[in-house]
Formats: structure tokens, sequence, C-alpha cells
């Protein structure tokens, strides 16, 4: 073989093991304000971190956070020069009403230049209206046990319209199911299994999610929710308990999900189901800092769940691990597309990858799981960009993985 034809052949080769997505596809990462802004003094999140409302005890308050309410032009721009397109992040309703009725001109203005900092980087902003914190008077009025959640939410996504002026993507309410639990504030977040929502609140999240979409549509937005696949996965002889298990924690959600816009699919790791239900994580498996096994496959189960029950166009708008070895998170991420890329070349319409997260956050708790592209300091608040967001860039930039 002459060195043309072995260079040919490499060539080939190279062109075999590279998979290529589709012309468009969003390549990003994600974030929630509560756990990157800091001083969210209003929500109900700050007051059970300090024991102001019920709730579970938390290993330590979120406090400043990352800073990123004052610093999110920064983290911007490392993500849009390392070649990412899109940033999903979301507002915060405890800024925006942080007494019943009242709407802070300020903080519309604040998301709005958020809003305006993304595009002015060539980023697409993605929205999320609801990730997990409510004001604090929504919570001590019921929060979403009460009757009243869903008009209250309208309301309050009626008054944020303006952020949404020049915003092509809406995430109404993020994973709705894990809302649907944690409406009971002595739950936590769960490393086996999700327990079962509570079916009034189930009801009223779809119907809020429902106003939401009419709203969000009318200002010219698409809109969709982000649900938290479990992939949920039956052992011989337990095909039915893990339809039933699955039901209302992941199903009904991604039901209400036909007709909109998109669908967001959110996925870590797989529940193993047995006759009686979750089954242990094996001992010999590799765990991540959350207890999650590691199982970069879960997010294809995620998306061939959301696109057989909704129907609509799937975005990934939350997938990754908890390390300190950012190696392996590059490889978990890899493994994770590699599945993605399968349900592309099945036909399931994806439209985008957004990894979670941009930064090392604040984990419901503690600080302590890091799924972060970015690290800081916690005393200067210096940005470290860590190689696996380079990484990432790189593979949206060539739109392709090798």
């Amino acid at each position: 073989m002459t060195e043309a034809d072995a260079a040919a052949s490499a060539s080939q080769r190279e062109d075999n093991e590279r998979m290529d997505f589709p012309e468009d596809f969003l390549w990003g990462a994600s974030t929630a304000a509560h756990q990157i802004e800091g001083g969210n003094v209003n929500s109900d999140w700050w007051q059970r971190e300090w024991g102001h409302l019920p709730g579970a005890p938390v290993e330590t308050p979120s406090g400043d956070a990352a800073d990123s309410y004052h610093r999110f032009g920064e983290d911007m721009a490392l993500l849009a020069d390392a070649g990412l397109t899109a940033y999903r992040f979301s507002i915060e309703w405890a800024r925006i009403e942080p007494e019943d009725g009242f709407v802070s001109r300020a903080a519309i203005d604040h998301y709005r230049r958020m809003v305006a900092t993304a595009r002015s980087l060539g980023l697409e902003p993605m929205v999320t209206l609801h990730h997990f914190t409510n004001p604090a008077w929504f919570a001590r009025r019921g929060g979403w046990n009460s009757d009243a959640a869903a008009s209250r939410f309208e309301r309050y996504v009626e008054a944020a319209l303006p952020v949404l002026e020049d915003v092509d993507l809406v995430c109404t309410i993020n994973e709705p199911n894990m809302v649907s639990v944690l409406a009971d504030p002595d739950i936590g977040f769960p490393s086996v299994g999700l327990p079962p929502g509570v079916p009034a609140v189930t009801d009223r999240l779809i119907d809020a999610h429902r106003r939401a979409v009419h709203l969000v549509r009318g200002a010219g937005c698409r809109a969709g929710w982000s649900v938290a696949t479990q992939a949920y996965q039956p052992v011989e002889g337990a095909e039915d308990v893990a339809t039933e298990y699955g039901s209302s924690r992941e199903d009904v959600f991604l039901d209400a999900a036909r007709g909109d816009d998109w669908v967001g699919v959110q996925a870590y790791t797989r529940t193993r189901i047995g006759p009686d239900g979750p089954l242990a994580i094996p001992d010999d498996a590799e765990r991540t800092l959350t207890g999650w096994e590691y199982y970069p496959p879960a997010v294809g189960d995620g998306i061939r769940n959301a696109w057989a029950r909704a129907g609509a166009p799937v975005i990934i708008t939350e997938n990754g691990i908890a390390t300190a070895d950012d190696q392996r998170r590059i490889d978990y991420t890899r493994g994770a597309l590699t599945s993605v890329h399968a349900c592309i070349e099945e036909g399931v319409d994806v439209r985008g990858y957004l990894h979670w997260s941009l930064l090392d956050n604040y984990e419901w708790g503690s600080f302590r799981p890091t799924f972060g592209l970015i690290a800081w300091d916690a005393e200067s608040f210096e940005r470290h960009p860590k190689h696996s967001l380079a990484w990432l860039g790189d593979v949206a930039k060539a739109n392709a993985l090798r």
C-alpha cells in the first residue's frame, strides 16, 4: 500500500467513525437561577435553607452561589467563546414577583439584559420560567398544593412576557415530575427511584403549563417543558411493574406535552425495576458524586419515550455527570451523545443538546456534586473553564462527534 493509499484509508476510517448531527442542531449548556445567581432571598428555597420554612435539612445554604446574577456576561462569553451556540437559563419568579401582586420592573429589566447579552454573543437563549423555586409568599399560601396555584403562575408568566420579546424557545416548567414530588417539603432529591407525585399537584402543573403555553405562544415563542426521564428498565418478568411505575412519574408529563412545540428530556441515569419496584444499584457499579449509577445511554431511553408519547421535537435540555474527574465527564458526554446520535439515525427529531451544567453550582443542599463545564473560586468567584468545555465546544464547531 502506498503512502497515499494509507492516508486515504485512514481518512475513510475517520469518516466512518464520524457521527454528524443535523444542520442547525443546538449545542449549549443549561443553568438554573437559584443554583448560580446567589442572594435569592425571597424564594421558598432560600427560606427553607435558613429554617424559615419547613423542609428537609440541607448541608449548606446557597448563599452567594456562583454570583452569576452579576457575572452572567462573563459566563455567557465563556460559553460562546468555546464554540457553543445556546444557553438555557431560568428567570426567578421570586425576583420578578417578590410579594403577591408586586412586579419588579428592575428584575424584568435584568433578565431582558440577559437575553440581549446572549443574542449579542451569538447564543440562542432558552428561557425557563420555573425551575423548582417559588416565591416565599406562594409557598406560604400552599404553593402547588393550593387550588389557586395555576392562576397565580399564569399571572406571573403574563408579567414576565417582556423578558421573552427576543426569545424563541421557552420552557414553562422544569421537571414537573420532580415539582410534584417536592410539593411535600419533607422530601429531598432521591438517589434511586422517584417517589410518586401528588396527583392533585400533577393536575395543577399540567393546567399551569397549558396556560403558560398559550401566553408564550401569543408572544411569538415556541413552548415546551422539560421532563426528568428515568430510563425505567424492567428485569425479565417485571415489564408491567415498570409500566405502572413510570405512568405517574414520567409518562403523564410526556403525554401532557403532546401538541407542544418541543419537549425537553433531562437524563442522567437509569432505574432498574424488579417485581417490587426499583432495584438497588449494584455494589460494583460506578457511581457519580450524587450517588447515581454511571450510565450514559440513559438519555437515549428518555428521548425514545418522549418521542413516542409526546410526538414533539426533542431537545435534550439537561444531561451530565457530577464528578471531580473532568476526563470522566468527557467520557460520559461522549457516551450520551453516541446514544443521542443513534436516536437521530432511528428517525427521532432531536433538535439540540444542552449540557448540565455550564457552572459548578448549588445542587439543592450542597456544592459538592460538581456538574459544571466551568469551575469557580468560592472567595473571588474567578471562573476556571475545564477541558470538557473546550471538548464540547469542538464537537459543536464540527457539529459532529468523532
